[in-house]
């Protein structure tokens, strides 16, 4: 980050007004929201900003099929995140919606200074044309194969294979996703973003990018090997209509991230401030993503604020993804717990899936959740070390002290410990990584446990008062510091703390600077109440039960839609499989899902490229045995030619290559 002499803004990716909110989305937002609590902790001055993705055409579809306008969709769920992040103690200064009329204004305006720099141009290309439904097909109205892998895609993104972004007219054999119907291809002008002429430019502004390294590692690969000029415009009528072209709009990757700017100019007309300090003139824009959208906040978004003349983000923050039991997350197949439903409507304390999420693992990792694994850091670490510390301190000050701090001297070890702890908690901030902070924390109240036992301190009363109260008063301001070091993750059970302190102001209010602020002897302190309640096993098969009910529906649906998806035999029979064995295999730089394996199929050897890198280690895959498909046309990915398809089962999101039950001759046919 900056110095503090320039403005601060941080922003989340925008949740899809497109159906409701998962824990899996909490992943990015909760971990914004403590770093924005942090900052304003060491006496930052911060703006936090996000809003609705109001626009694109999942949007439309979603919305045709329910019978309701894309407009009435989209304010339904506007509402739906703004109270689920509200009720999760997320709160941002701002939360607007990029179909604002703030934001078609601003995009169009961003729109035409790309124009006017030539950094947007005409061209004639082939779309995909429905001739039943009399319209052109624009991303998930359209299916078909993905031309550089060869499997079936949807129309945007190869979502079963490579995983690449599919621009518009990319996609063969394409079909009407609304009648089904095989689609035509016919001309029509599109506009693009000259991407590929900000390649050196990007490259530099990736060596200073501050965030995770995953972010930045990421987009630098992505620009070293490939970077194509980027249609921006749709064939659709929601959206921000394309500037002197009312027959298109704008893709709804230009106007999403143009949402920051304008949720900025909405903030600052409502405060009297100038929206221009953060994007016409240096400041720290720092963003909060997913994983999956790096691609877009790292590359894309850039090189049009750079085409554009806006100041580019400082640092781009991303997460690890979500599992559920272990499982990967996936809405089709019940492994999702909804944030609204599932957690927020049982009566459960928000602020406890805030400390998980916090504390499971490092940010850029996956989380899994599990309500086991709830439960068992909830009793634990919460009522087992941190809220029996604090309640033990203050219940035996008000039962011993009148109700009171007690006069004495606070211990110089307990002050080093609390010094300690803050200074690690801005060092884990710093670097995004906030388990790291709460595992200071926690250790913090490890230490403050041990030191009230080992002080004995309803011994010493009857003993020595005055080494009673000097014990117990350094106890005390430990339970301050952690209260203060922990508001940012638990800001609701913190402040009910603060008040059990009998501390003035507010919890939220104060610096971190001030957990090492003595409390003043004599004061009064609050009524000692439970902070955190231990969660009954009867509660987690309840929990539990909802969960697994989901997903015997989902498995339901899944095999109701296999039997009716029938094909010929003769069908069949075009499919050529052969028994192979692997005989060389290696990642593929750049990707994390990617193997480039060599596979002896008898009479000759072919180069397979297969998205198995997070299933098999590439060394245990040399001399096993695998089935391929060996009659579909070669395909690029990442640049290396896979020239057969490899068969395996999907269990949990996980490949198992399929291979036969016994040792076969290689080139061995599948009948």
């Amino acid at each position: 980050m900056s110095s503090d002499s320039v403005p601060t803004l941080v922003t989340c990716g925008l949740p899809y007004a497109n159906g409701p909110a998962h824990i899996g989305h909490l992943r990015t937002y909760v971990p914004a929201d403590i770093f924005v609590r942090g900052l304003r902790k060491m006496g930052r001055d911060v703006l936090f900003l996000c809003g609705s993705d109001a626009h694109g055409t999942p949007i439309v579809v979603n919305a045709e099929s329910q019978g309701l306008s894309p407009q009435e969709l989209v304010n339904r769920y506007h509402q739906h995140f703004d109270s689920v992040f509200r009720g999760m103690n997320v709160i941002f200064d701002y939360f607007g919606s990029t179909d604002a009329p703030s934001n078609h204004i601003r995009t169009q305006e961003i729109v035409r200074s790309l124009m006017d720099g030539g950094h947007v141009y005409p061209q004639e290309i082939e779309l995909a044309f429905c001739p039943k439904c009399q319209r052109f097909l624009p991303d998930r109205y359209v299916e078909g194969i993905c031309p550089y892998c060869g499997v079936p895609s949807r129309g945007d993104e190869c979502d079963q294979g490579c995983g690449r972004h599919l621009e518009p007219g990319e996609i063969k054999e394409a079909v009407c996703k609304v009648c089904g119907s095989r689609a035509e291809y016919r001309k029509q002008v599109h506009y693009f973003f000259r991407l590929s002429a900000f390649r050196d430019f990007l490259l530099e502004h990736l060596k200073s990018l501050g965030g995770t390294a995953s972010a930045r590692n990421y987009a630098a690969e992505w620009v070293r090997q490939e970077l194509k000029d980027w249609c921006i415009t749709r064939n659709m009528s929601w959206g921000v209509k394309f500037p002197g072209d009312d027959r298109l709009v704008v893709y709804v990757w230009v106007d999403a991230p143009i949402g920051y700017i304008s949720f900025t100019e909405e903030w600052a007309r409502a405060h009297g401030e100038d929206w221009e300090r953060y994007w016409k003139a240096p400041s720290d824009i720092i963003h909060f993503i997913g994983g999956d959208i790096i691609y877009h906040h790292c590359i894309f978004w850039p090189a049009m604020l750079k085409g554009a003349g806006y100041t580019r983000p400082s640092a781009v923050v991303a997460s690890g993804m979500l599992k559920v039991d272990e499982k990967k997350f996936s809405k089709s197949r019940g492994y999702v717990v909804w944030v609204k439903d599932d957690y927020l409507d049982q009566g459960l304390e928000p602020d406890y899936l805030r400390y998980y999420l916090a504390s499971y693992t490092s940010h850029t990792k996956d989380v899994n959740f599990a309500w086991k694994i709830f439960q068992e850091k909830l009793n634990s670490e919460l009522v087992g070390a941190f809220g029996n510390f604090l309640n033990r301190a203050i219940t035996f000050s008000v039962k011993n002290f009148d109700g009171k701090v007690p006069k004495g001297d606070i211990d110089p070890e307990v002050q080093e410990r609390i010094g300690a702890a803050v200074s690690d908690a801005i060092s884990a901030l710093h670097e995004y990584e906030f388990k790291k902070m709460a595992d200071g924390i926690m250790s913090l109240a490890d230490f403050a446990n041990t030191y009230f036992q080992s002080r004995e301190p309803w011994k010493l009363v009857r003993s020595d008062r005055q080494a009673a109260a000097s014990a117990v008063r350094s106890c005390l301001q430990m339970a301050k510091a952690l209260v203060i070091l922990m508001q940012p993750i638990m800001p609701s059970k913190m402040e009910a703390a603060w008040q059990q302190l009998g501390l003035d102001g507010s919890a939220n209010l104060a610096l971190f600077s001030d957990a090492a602020v003595p409390m003043a002897q004599g004061q009064l302190l609050g009524v000692p109440k439970i902070l955190f309640t231990k969660m009954e096993d009867s509660s987690v098969e309840r929990l539990d039960g909802i969960f697994k009910s989901r997903i015997e529906a989902a498995a339901g649906r899944e095999e109701k839609a296999a039997v009716k998806a029938l094909i010929s035999f003769d069908q069949f029979k075009a499919i050529q499989l052969r028994v192979g064995c692997v005989v060389e295999a290696e990642g593929i730089k750049g990707s994390s899902k990617l193997l480039r394996l060599v596979v002896d199929l008898g009479e000759e050897r072919r180069q397979v490229v297969a998205g198995i890198a997070q299933a098999y280690p590439p060394q245990s895959l040399i001399g096993r045995q695998v089935v391929a498909v060996v009659n579909l046309e070669p395909a690029k990915l990442f640049g290396v030619e896979s020239q057969a398809m490899l068969l395996a089962a999907d269990v949990d999101g996980q490949a198992v290559l399929l291979r036969p039950d016994q040792e076969v001759p290689a080139g061995t046919m599948v009948r």
